[in-house]
């Protein structure tokens, strides 16, 4: 009796365990439940009750279905591409020739042609007192065809007619540019018909202002005449130089008229000397050029394009032709480049770049000098023809440079005549 006892009361005690159990279970399920509502409903404030936190305010959101375009507070800069600066008829539209007149100055710097040879020379060493060498640029240092110095002569004219003859007194010459070392004089030549007198002043070494104080003196037909202004005949004056290799070049002439003395009579005459004009020859072909300079990067760019109407006896067993250039301050070769060579064409076709590195105050006394070679055989180069730019040159090479420095950062192109 006492053991059935004891097993009713453990059951008893059992069963109401797991009920409260069962019952607390079911309390803890709600609550998280009811927790999980509440959390939902603050982070929607739509459905979020009012309470002493939430405010009864409510707020009105119009949506705008409008874009809205920013203004741009900065402006891109406009990129102008150079353009051919057409002068003259033989300059021609660069566009037409294939080459890359839309090729920027950044581009220009970093696009050198590959050449199967190039020699280099070093550079002569511009001493210099500024302070500020990076400065040129800025305070307009670039030499442009207006600033050009050309040789000054200082001259007079006296006429004696009792013994019919002209005096010219040579006093002086500056602005000579010339190479240290280097001599020079003053010749002058009177014609007359078909009759021509000459005459020259001592040799004096050369600068860039040379006393003379000499006088040239020449016979005049004056029999029969009162004043020179009947005379037909012509005086040229000219500065020439001579190296050490006794080699005399033209540095410049000035010429007048001998009906003009009366009006230059005991005068002081001050005459820019003119560059020599090209001696007349057969022109072997023509070369198409194209030339520009970066005054910033102190770079000049020489485009060879393409060659026509070349005839030689030279191309008649083989036709491998190429062009040389050549870059030079005064007498002193710098650089030295060479193109691609193109065979079997008679109008071959480089469009080639070559950079120079050149200083803008180097300019005004450098040149460049391009040569049409043509491999005969193996090892033989013959010269077809060349052509020369700079200042002091003539002709094309004169007026292709004076534009080139007149138009910095510009693609100019022109034909050039091939001399032998």
């Amino acid at each position: 009796m006492l053991v059935s006892a004891t097993a009713l009361l453990g059951a008893t005690l059992g069963t109401v365990s797991g009920v409260l159990t069962l019952c607390g279970l079911s309390l803890l399920c709600k609550s998280c439940k009811k927790g999980k509502l509440e959390r939902g409903d603050e982070t929607d404030p739509e459905k979020a009750k009012p309470s002493i936190l939430h405010t009864l305010t409510q707020f009105s959101v119009q949506k705008c279905t409008e874009p809205i375009q920013p203004q741009a507070s900065l402006k891109f800069p406009q990129i102008y591409r150079p353009k051919p600066s057409v002068t003259s008829q033989e300059v021609v539209n660069y566009k037409e020739h294939g080459a890359a007149n839309d090729t920027s100055a950044a581009e220009l710097d970093t696009c050198n042609q590959a050449t199967e040879r190039e020699e280099v020379f070093s550079l002569p060493r511009q001493v210099s007192t500024d302070e500020t060498p990076c400065t040129s640029e800025q305070t307009g240092a670039m030499t442009t065809s207006s600033s050009i110095l050309y040789p000054k002569l200082h001259f007079s004219i006296s006429l004696h007619k009792e013994n019919g003859e002209l005096h010219i007194s040579i006093v002086e010459a500056e602005n000579i540019s010339v190479e240290a070392g280097c001599e020079g004089y003053i010749s002058g030549c009177v014609s007359i018909s078909e009759e021509q007198k000459h005459a020259h002043t001592a040799v004096h070494k050369l600068a860039a202002h040379v006393q003379w104080g000499e006088e040239l003196v020449f016979a005049l037909p004056m029999e029969g005449t009162e004043d020179t202004d009947s005379l037909d005949g012509e005086v040229a004056l000219s500065l020439h130089c001579c190296d050490r290799f006794s080699h005399n070049s033209t540095l410049g002439t000035m010429r007048f008229k001998l009906a003009d003395i009366s009006m230059m009579l005991d005068a002081d005459c001050w005459v820019d000397l003119q560059p020599p004009k090209q001696e007349v020859a057969s022109s072997a072909g023509e070369l198409l050029l194209s030339l520009s300079y970066l005054p910033a990067a102190n770079r000049l760019g020489v485009v060879v394009m393409k060659a026509r109407g070349l005839h030689s006896d030279k191309l008649k067993d083989n036709i491998d032709l190429s062009v040389k250039l050549t870059l030079k301050h005064q007498n002193a070769k710098l650089k030295k480049k060479q193109t691609r060579r193109v065979k079997h064409k008679m109008n071959p076709v480089w469009n080639e770049m070559m950079m120079l590195e050149l200083p803008s105050e180097l300019l005004a006394k450098s040149s460049v000098e391009l040569e049409v070679l043509n491999l005969a055989s193996p090892g033989t180069l013959l010269p077809l023809g060349r052509c020369m730019l700079g200042l002091h040159t003539s002709g094309t090479g004169l007026q292709h440079w004076k534009q080139m420095l007149d138009n910095p950062r510009k693609q100019i192109a022109m034909w050039h005549p091939l001399y032998t």
